[in-house]
């Protein structure tokens, strides 16, 4: 097991130092995104030629490395970000995350998509993008390559929309929205973090219109709601196995690191509280624990596109990137006009 590990913890090395390069911070491409390439990049190449009693290793970074950055992702967040942007950024959250993932799974089945795939697409376009595949990875239970092509949806539409909004707003698209309106919209519907920050910055670079930081707040909002959301969809999932399928008919997976998620929320909300800091990055040590929580989930990100083969790729085929892409206009378009009906009397 130890050399799978290691195996899977010097790519995520490397894909911290090409995420540090000019180009890839110009891309706003984190080490997350990256090392899900590399993975994929070795599957295809030495995969084979390397000895099966790595493999252990390499699962282990996908299940237990995996679970344990989901809950640390939670430091990055406290319950002061959602009461700053008010009531209107949590019910437009609240609807776009369950929109998407219901029309998804509707779309999935017009589509004629195996359900694992369509559920782990979805919820990558409606709540964080690769951190929320990867949270849904062990209540889905999907194949690895599954995962990865989730992720890999997200990828595409997610840098799409960091140079589509910015042109929106300076063609003056988003006019009939107010500067916290297009904030929330930017943050509501966008797939990462770094795409939000990254697509927030070009339309404020200096932020005086508040649009970036708000923006990334509402992301923020967005990314606490992957908790609940896995807690259903572990319930949901529990009716039954999808069609063809026999094993484990009606048993119920909690998702118990998703209520550690939302501890260390709450912890971190005590923290802030207590030392009177004035924002996240003002706790003590939070900034060790969000690097050491971001290696653990480039890890796991590695560990899983090691799993997947371009054959693996052609299996699927191009309907996984149709219903992002179909979730994509759902969330540019309707996105808007959900924001604007809530934001109209701000």
């Amino acid at each position: 097991m130890l050399h799978g590990v290691l195996l899977i913890t010097l790519f995520s090395c490397a894909a911290f130092y090409i995420g540090d390069t000019a180009v890839m911070k110009k891309l706003s491409l984190s080490p997350l995104i990256i090392g899900v390439f590399l993975g994929m990049l070795y599957a295809n190449s030495l995969r084979n030629r390397l000895p099966e009693t790595w493999v252990p290793g390499i699962k282990f970074c996908t299940k237990q490395i995996l679970r344990a950055g989901i809950v640390l992702y939670g430091f990055r967040l406290t319950l002061t970000e959602v009461a700053e942007v008010g009531a209107p950024a949590v019910m437009v959250d609240a609807i776009i995350v369950t929109g998407t993932i219901l029309l998804g799974i509707w779309l999935g089945r017009v589509l004629r998509m195996d359900r694992d795939t369509a559920i782990m697409t979805s919820t990558g376009s409606a709540i964080c993008g690769a951190a929320a595949v990867l949270g849904a990875e062990p209540v889905v239970k999907c194949e690895g390559h599954k995962t990865a092509i989730a992720v890999s949806t997200v990828v595409i539409f997610g840098t799409v929309s960091m140079f589509l909004y910015p042109v929106m707003y300076r063609l003056g698209l988003l006019d009939g929205l107010s500067n916290t309106g297009i904030a929330i919209y930017t943050g509501s519907t966008l797939h990462e973090v770094a795409h939000v920050a990254g697509a927030g910055n070009a339309m404020n670079p200096t932020d005086t219109l508040g649009i970036a930081g708000k923006a990334t707040i509402t992301k923020m909002i967005r990314v606490m709601m992957l908790a609940p959301v896995l807690v259903i969809m572990s319930f949901a999932l529990a009716k039954g196995p999808e069609k063809g399928k026999k094993n484990k008919k009606g048993k119920i997976t909690i998702p118990w690191f998703a209520f550690g998620f939302i501890g260390i929320i709450c912890l971190n909300s005590l923290l802030q509280y207590l030392l009177g800091a004035d924002s996240v990055k003002e706790i003590p040590l939070n900034g060790t624990i969000e690097y050491i929580d971001t290696f653990m989930l480039t890890m796991a990100m590695t560990a899983l596109g090691a799993d997947t083969s371009i054959e693996k790729f052609r299996q699927v085929g191009a309907k996984p990137f149709v219903l992002a892409g179909l979730l994509y206009i759902w969330l540019v378009v309707g996105g808007y006009l959900i924001t604007d009906y809530f934001t109209a009397a701000m």
